[in-house]
Formats: C-alpha cells, structure tokens, sequence
C-alpha cells in the first residue's frame, strides 16, 4: 500500500494552530479523545503541505525502474483524475436517450429551457406538448403565452444549451446534466486530491462519486438539482484553490533563518495583503451561479464565504500573527466580501437577461409589466427602473410560493430518513410484458422498468460513519479539511430541517453527495492507517479499506437496472426493492 493511502490522517493537521501559542488546557483534557498537537515543524510546509509520494517499495514489487516510477508519479495527478472522469462520463452518456420519455419533473424543465434559450423567458405549453414532442422529433411551435415559474433561470439556461446543441429530445435535454455530472467527478478527484495531499484518495473520491446512484440518475435526468451540485462544487473547488496559492504567497513572504528554515514572523502575518486572489472571485460567480439556479444557494453563498475567512485567519495564526482576526479584518475580509457576496448578486441578476430584455407591454415575461401596470404607484417608482421593480415583485410571489409550499406528494420525504435512503423518489416505471420494450421472452411474468433515484445503499450508509468521523476529526483534532467537508454538507442538508412542513424530496440531497464522497474517501484514508504504522496494522486496515470499496462497488452493478430503466423480470425488481418505503 502507498503512503499516499494514509494521508487523510497524517498530512497538515492543527494549521491553524499559533506557534507562539502554549496548548491550553482544554486541548489537553481533549487527548483521552484522540485530540492531538502537531509538533513544530517548517511554517512552510504547515502552510503549504507536500503531496505524499507513493512508496518505493509499491513500484520495485511492480518491477517499475525508478525513472519511470517518477514519470508516472508526475503524469498521476492528471492522469489518475481523467481516467475516473472517463469511466463516470462512460457510465453517464451509455443510452442517454433512454427512457425516450418525459421523466418526472422533466415534463417542467425541458420545456422551460426550450422556451428560455428561443424566447427568454417561460410560457405555457399546452397539455399535450409531451406527447407530441416525442412524437414529433422537438418539431413544435413555442407558445407565446408567458408562464409563471419559481425557480430562477440559470439551471434551464444550462438545460437549454443541450437542447440546442442535439436537439429537443431527451437525449438533447440531458446531456448536459450528464456533461454536468462527469466533470464533476474531475472536480471531486481534484479536490480530494488537493485536501488530502494524495491522488489515491482523491481519485478514490471521484470513483465513489462516479459510482453514487443518486449522483448517477440525476446525471442522467434534466432536472435543477444536478445543475445546483455543480456550481456549488465548483465554488468549493476555487475556494480550495484560492486558500492554497493565499498560504503559498503568505509563506514566500516569511523570512528564513540561517538554515533556511521558514519560521513565524508576526509583522509580516499581521500585516501582508495576499492580492486580489481571482479564484474566490470565480468562486463568487460560480455561487451567483448557484443561486441562479435555485435559491438554496444562498445557504452556500453564506457557509462558503464564513469558511473562506476562517481560513484566512487560521492561516495567518500558523505564519505567526499576533493579531489575526485584526489583519483579516484589516487585509482580507474587504475583498473576500466584494468577492462573493456583490459578485454573486450581479451573477444573479446579469441571468435574468432575457426576462429583463423582453417586452414590458405584456407580450414578455411573466410579471415584466407589473411596475407600468399595477405598479405605476410604488413608493420606489422615481428611484428604481421598472424592470427592477418588477423583478423585485416577481421574487416576492415567489418566495411566499416556496414558504406556503404543502401540497402532498407521493414520494415526498422528512430530511431525516435522506441519510439512510428512507424515501427515494421514483422518476419512470413501466410494466412490460414478455418479449416487448426489452423484457425477456422467458420472464414468465411481466418485467418492471423503473429509474429510482436512490443513493448507491452502501455507500450513504458508510456515509454515515464518515460524517460522524469528520465531525469529530474537526471539533477534536481541528482538521480544517473535516471541517470543510463538514461545512458543505451542514449547508446542502441542515437547512431542510428547518422547512419540514413543505413539500421536499430526497433527491435535493444530491448537492452534498460529492462532500459525502470525500468524508467516505478521508474515513477509508484512515481505515489504511497512517504512515510508521506496522505491517500488521497496514495490512488489516488495507484489506478493511478493499472490501468497503468493492461492497461500495458491487452495490452500483447491483443496482444498475434501476437506475437506467432496464427492464428486469418482476421477481428480480422485488428484490432489489431493500426496503418498504422503496417502492
């Protein structure tokens, strides 16, 4: 086993602990619960950690020349991520076009991308539109008639591009929730990979995600939430980026002694400024992004942008600040605030173009009259444009839809059973006989055809453990990486919570599946063990490691004909069918 399997334990802990600083006595009481202080070290390398290499003793038993060894060591932190990225993208685009059907809240949004990316904004289709856009190959005139929609347009722009490029049918409607999907599976090897200090656990994190069901069927579907979980990830993604060229800069500007070791120096951390840092400004338009294509961005806009200058303070403790939270306050905060939050506003509002662009003589979008018609008298009129105001009352009916949301649903789901797949939500089903739309002749009985969108079941319960081991990775070991983790998941899940009277569905938890991917990822690092660790030790928690991996595995294969409509004889459907509340 390589070293770089155990880094998830080893690699850049208590960063954000001063070095000037003596360990309180709290963070003593807290060893008999496995915290531990990382010795002093090189500030340098605390701020900006070596990636692990992989063992020697791996490629003499491959017989590998140590010349070629280094070359693939190099080429592995690109290569390992497109070669997972490859298999999911495999997995995603196989018979994209099947179901040829309108699968349950596609009959919303394909339609809507179709309007938006032709009009600019949203009309009413007629009942029967489905129908005769299958039949018809997309061949259908547009309405004109405007429609009143609830969620925001930058999730059915991207809906549209798709429909443009191959055509409105399904396979043009998906596709780019499936190129969506894919390039996130690069994202989370990336990013794990960047966390981790370790290409093997960031590769084994987009593998897992690769193989998620409910990552892989919204993939597969044009629906909001798959286009949600990429704009936020991808703010994940520049926010990693951004933390580590700040610290890297932060630790070229700390002087070194005589033996050219990098040590603390509190004028220069209290007083530096890192620069404008362009990829928290990416992260900010890729949050504006986000809440662009469905409000609960916003939870993210606000947990991302507390956890980018949490870190800049923990970075500026471990390069020997006196006064930390003063010099973020001084340096950093100005910037990271016009960085994400006016950033994101801007992305917001630049998305509802068309709608902004379109009449205002009521042959527009839905409300883009209302300041010229039943707003002429508004206490904002000489202040505000009209498209403004109207945009501003649009938003208003629409949040008080999403709050007064109770109607009841089939397949709706307390936030409490998501963790444990208690109610997964059914998006086609069909009942073939023998012989016809792929069943069997020799079935005996009818065939099912279902696309479930259900978790990968080993997975999200291992998922479990790992969230519980971040969280105490973080609040006992203080592992910014746990707790980055963390925040993204509290932010995607957590807020659910509080509106458990609405009607919501499970499938909204596909937004933190890529960060229950890496807490599993860190847990199996663990489970290895960390370096000077004995073979014994190695061994065992290698073999542990293997086998929750290829449960994991064997769990998606298990599981494929569910996820893809295939049709399977009814007796083999029930038995896949793990749990009551399944069906």
């Amino acid at each position: 086993m390589t070293s770089t399997a155990s880094s998830a334990s080893s690699t850049d802990l208590r960063q954000e602990r001063a070095p000037h600083d003596q360990e309180p006595s709290w963070q003593q009481r807290l060893r008999r619960f496995g915290y531990a202080a990382r010795p002093e070290s090189d500030v340098r390398d605390r701020l900006v950690p070596p990636y692990a290499e992989p063992s020697p003793r791996i490629w003499s038993v491959l017989g590998v020349p140590p010349t070629l060894a280094r070359r693939v060591g190099r080429l592995s932190g690109w290569g390992g991520p497109l070669l997972v990225t490859l298999l999911a993208g495999v997995l995603r685009f196989w018979n994209l076009g099947s179901p040829k059907a309108v699968i349950f809240d596609e009959t919303y949004y394909a339609k809507d991308a179709w309007a938006l990316v032709h009009r600019g904004f949203e009309v009413n289709w007629d009942k029967n539109a489905n129908d005769l856009v299958l039949s018809s190959g997309g061949h259908v005139p547009i309405p004109t008639d405007a429609a009143y929609v609830v969620h925001p347009p930058v999730g059915k722009y991207v809906i549209g591009l798709g429909e443009l490029l191959f055509g409105f049918d399904p396979f043009g409607w998906r596709f780019m929730t499936a190129l969506l999907g894919t390039l996130s599976v690069l994202m989370v090897c990336r990013i794990g990979r960047r966390l981790f200090r370790s290409t093997f656990l960031g590769c084994l994190a987009g593998g897992l995600l690769a193989v998620d069901g409910l990552h892989f069927v919204m993939s597969r579907t044009s629906l909001l939430d798959g286009v949600l979980m990429f704009f936020v990830l991808a703010a994940f993604c520049c926010l990693v980026v951004d933390r580590d060229k700040a610290r890297e800069r932060l630790a070229a500007a700390l002087p070194a002694d005589a033996e050219g070791r990098v040590r603390p120096n509190a004028e220069v951390a209290d007083t530096v400024w890192l620069g404008l840092r362009p990829w928290r400004w990416a992260a900010g338009v890729m949050l504006g992004l986000a809440v662009g294509t469905k409000w609960n961005g916003l939870y993210f806009l606000a947990a991302f942008g507390i956890m980018t200058v949490l870190w800049d303070i923990g970075s500026r403790k471990v390069a020997g600040a006196r006064h930390p939270y003063l010099a973020v306050l001084k340096y950093d905060l100005g910037f990271a605030f016009l960085a994400t939050v006016p950033v994101a506003v801007a992305t917001y509002v630049l998305s509802w173009t068309g709608w902004i662009l379109s009449p205002s003589d009521g042959s527009g979008g839905y409300y883009r009259d209302w300041a010229v018609k039943d707003g002429r008298d508004s206490d904002w009129a000489w202040l505000f444009p009209d498209w403004v105001r109207s945009l501003w009352h649009y938003e208003n009916q629409v949040y008080d839809f999403h709050v007064g949301l109770s109607s009841p649903h089939t397949y709706e789901s307390n936030p409490w059973s998501w963790i444990v797949l208690g109610r997964p939500v059914s998006y086609f089903y069909e009942s073939p006989a023998p012989g016809a739309d792929g069943c069997p002749a020799d079935a005996g009985d009818k065939c099912a055809r279902e696309v479930l969108a259900l978790g990968t079941p080993v997975l999200w319960w291992v998922g479990c453990f790992a969230l519980l081991y971040v969280l105490w990775r973080w609040f006992f070991r203080r592992d910014w990486r746990a707790g980055a983790i963390a925040c993204a998941i509290v932010a995607g899940y957590l807020p659910w919570f509080f509106f458990q009277e609405r009607t919501i569905f499970y499938f909204y938890a596909v937004v933190f599946v890529p960060f229950l991917c890496l807490a599993v990822a860190m847990l199996v690092g663990a489970l290895v063990g960390p370096p000077g660790s004995t073979d014994t030790r190695r061994v065992a928690g290698a073999t542990g490691a293997g086998v929750v991996v290829l449960l994991i595995a064997w769990n998606f294969i298990y599981f494929w004909p569910i996820y893809t409509g295939t049709a399977i004889p009814i007796d083999d459907w029930r038995s896949r069918m793990w749990l009551d509340t399944w069906v």
